[in-house]
């Protein structure tokens, strides 16, 4: 049964903790959710197969981004109704989402589409879980949600016991990605890091971890995507652990609850989806007042958070913020803008709003009306200039 803290090993060669992890569950049923991709890419493959040599496994990886009920589904069935004793779950966020999913549904009385629908809750111990993130941006190793489509519909199931037990992040695992998918990751930490600072549901605590991460998001995506180096590959993976660790206290707001349909309905990555809506919400944010604030702190404590970020990002104000988040999308080949992305027209933007994650929103610090977030959603990138 997962516990409220994982056992988190972050640093060069960490891969090699497995070992130990595996072995306090010999001879017993492992359940390996693993992107075969990322597997051999990565280098995991090599280390983690004479591991897993001795035991009995069952393998998963039938499976797409972004997970599905349908892959959910697939996974529980390979199983076979035998209940593991360990999962370990290798890949992206699509991969350790699914691995936290499988794992716990496996073992419930409930139906899968149940619970992913949020018409039952786990009811049973779940098997422990070992997360082994090959990309750095999701944080899904240090969140206890897991997300699955069912249809367009993005659903995300939370509970304590999804936390991961065990957090093996090993940088030399993202040496062999690609600047795609290096971009597209580490934007949805910076994303995560930003929303969380200004969340309703912000503590001091996640305040600090958000901070951090947004710090080391922004000195090194850029880097880490278009010349990588081991140092920049380094911060961007502390960056992800960080954002994971703040969004899982603080969970997010505008920006992703925007990106689902995005995501679903339009193709784009999901870091690109949050991140295209990410200064339009800034400026949008940065605006609150008396009577349009969500937080019960009021909006001169929200206003004194998007200064932090501001002052996070080097600049001076939220025109500057703004331009210097541009100007990073720029470099790094993204839209700025939903506009800028090729979605415009009434029906389009009217399709969205439509399918905004409404309990997203509500932890969004200034509160939205369909018009306003039509308004919003409408507006052009700022085009102050790129550097």
């Amino acid at each position: 049964m997962a516990s409220n803290q994982s056992m988190v090993h972050l640093y060069p060669g960490a891969l090699h903790e497995l070992e130990s992890i595996a072995a306090s569950v010999p001879d017993r049923l492992v359940l390996f959710v693993v992107d075969p991709t990322a597997y051999a890419a990565s280098g995991a493959e090599a280390i983690v197969e004479p591991i897993l040599a001795s035991r009995r496994v069952v393998r998963f990886s039938q499976f797409e981004l972004n997970p599905k009920l349908d892959d959910v589904q697939r996974g529980i069935e390979a199983l076979d109704g035998q209940r593991p004793d360990l999962v370990i779950a290798l890949g992206g966020g699509t991969a350790i989402d699914l691995g936290k999913l499988i794992g716990a549904l496996s073992v419930q009385p409930d139906k899968a589409v149940d619970v992913v629908t949020g018409q039952a809750k786990l009811s049973e111990p779940i098997p422990p879980l070992v997360a082994i993130p090959t990309t750095a941006g999701t944080g899904s190793e240090a969140t206890h949600f897991a997300v699955a489509y069912v249809g367009p519909t993005k659903h995300s199931v939370a509970d304590p016991r999804l936390l991961p037990d065990y957090a093996i992040v090993d940088p030399s695992l993202t040496d062999s990605l690609p600047p795609e998918i290096t971009t597209a990751t580490g934007l949805d930490a910076l994303c995560q890091a930003i929303e969380s600072i200004w969340a309703v549901g912000a503590t001091s605590e996640s305040e600090r971890f958000a901070s951090e991460a947004c710090r080391l998001a922004v000195d090194n995506l850029q880097i880490a995507a278009l010349s990588p180096t081991k140092e920049a590959r380094l911060a961007m993976c502390r960056a992800s652990h960080l954002a994971g660790q703040a969004i899982n206290i603080s969970k997010t707001t505008a920006c992703h609850a925007i990106s689902y349909s995005l995501t679903s309905r339009h193709g784009f990555p999901h870091g690109i989806a949050v991140a295209m809506t990410l200064t339009a919400v800034l400026a949008y944010n940065a605006e609150v007042t008396e009577k349009d604030c969500n937080d019960p702190r009021g909006p001169d404590d929200v206003r004194s958070r998007i200064d932090r970020i501001v002052h996070l990002l080097g600049t001076r104000n939220v025109p500057e913020a703004c331009e210097k988040l541009e100007t990073l999308l720029f470099n790094l080949g993204c839209p700025r803008s939903i506009a800028e992305a090729g979605i415009s027209g009434n029906e389009q933007v009217t399709k969205i709003v439509d399918s905004v994650n409404v309990e997203r929103m509500s932890n969004n610090p200034r509160q939205t009306t369909a018009a306003s977030l039509a308004t919003l959603l409408k507006k052009p990138h700022h085009g102050l200039g790129v550097r």
